[in-house]
């Protein structure tokens, strides 16, 4: 079987994936809910690709994340809801009916009023959204609110910073980033305090306050905190393998190592990243290898 650049050729292996008798035992058992998981996942590494900088890379990630949209669509054309083509009906009007500067008769409008027509289009079609569910006849649906449109499976970090932005575009909001510190050292007394109590549920809770409220200021910042928690988690992971590489050389593991010998390894390892071309200078007083062991 030869590739194909034809979108309708991915669509028929699918199909044939799902043929019951002929197809693949796997692929037969797996269910919308099975999938997600996966569809999640393939949507970071859509995003790790992007960050290494490797485009052939990207390119079989975005293959990836592009069979989840196929294999969901695919299970819903069994059920007998709507098939691939409907999927892209859906976003190509939802394009055209977003974008009225672009494809409609408002054209020429300044960024700023592109902002304000884009919510109100969004406001409309939430509001048709929910009059659509109302008519057919799904219980307990919730009342319309400005929150809505937040997947709660998103990571913790990113649906925080989209529920701040959506509270902060009513007025819900601090005023600057010096507020939200404020807020950070009252949030961290909280912790302390609860810490002091030693319990769980309290510490969890308070813990979570905190996250929130450093969410909003990398927001305020205008940073994204999980791109920021990426970036981190990335560095601690760099020095504390070059850590552990030089363990190795000597015939020793983490393990073997005192705190103090890892802690100065790790300030090593930050002194070769300083040197290198392009690389930029760390405040002094940053945090240490001890430190960052706890709070990476």
């Amino acid at each position: 079987m030869q590739p194909s650049r034809d979108i309708a050729r991915l669509i028929e292996i699918m199909a044939a994936l799902r043929t019951p008798g002929t197809g693949c035992p796997w692929d037969l058992e797996q269910s919308f809910e099975t999938i997600a998981p996966y569809t999640i996942e393939e949507a970071y590494e859509v995003a790790d690709a992007i960050a290494g900088g490797d485009r052939d890379d990207l390119r079989d990630e975005l293959g990836d994340l592009l069979l989840q949209v196929v294999f969901h669509a695919r299970m819903a054309q069994e059920e007998g809801h709507f098939d691939f083509g409907g999927v892209v009906d859906a976003i190509t009007t939802k394009l055209v009916r977003r974008h009225p500067h672009v494809f409609g008769d408002t054209r020429h409008l300044a960024p700023e009023a592109v902002k304000v027509l884009w919510s109100e289009i969004k406001a409309q079609e939430k509001a048709e959204r929910a009059a659509r569910r109302e008519a057919a006849g799904h219980p307990g649906a919730p009342a319309p609110s400005v929150l809505d449109g937040v997947p709660a499976a998103l990571p913790a970090l990113t649906r925080a910073l989209k529920l701040q932005e959506k509270a902060g575009r009513v007025g819900f909001d601090w005023n600057d980033a010096g507020q939200v510190m404020a807020k950070i050292r009252e949030e961290i007394d909280e912790v302390s305090e609860a810490l002091a109590d030693g319990g769980v549920a309290a510490i969890r809770d308070e813990v979570g306050d905190l996250l929130f409220a450093v969410a909003n200021l990398a927001r305020h910042a205008g940073v994204d905190p999980e791109a920021a928690l990426r970036g981190t988690n990335a560095k601690f992971t760099r020095r504390f393998a070059f850590i552990e590489a030089a363990l190795a050389a000597a015939g020793r593991t983490p393990l073997d190592a005192s705190l103090a010998e890892m802690d100065a390894l790790w300030d090593a390892a930050k002194r070769g990243e300083r040197q290198q071309p392009g690389a930029e200078e760390e405040k002094p007083g940053s945090v240490s290898a001890r430190a960052a062991v706890t709070v990476p």
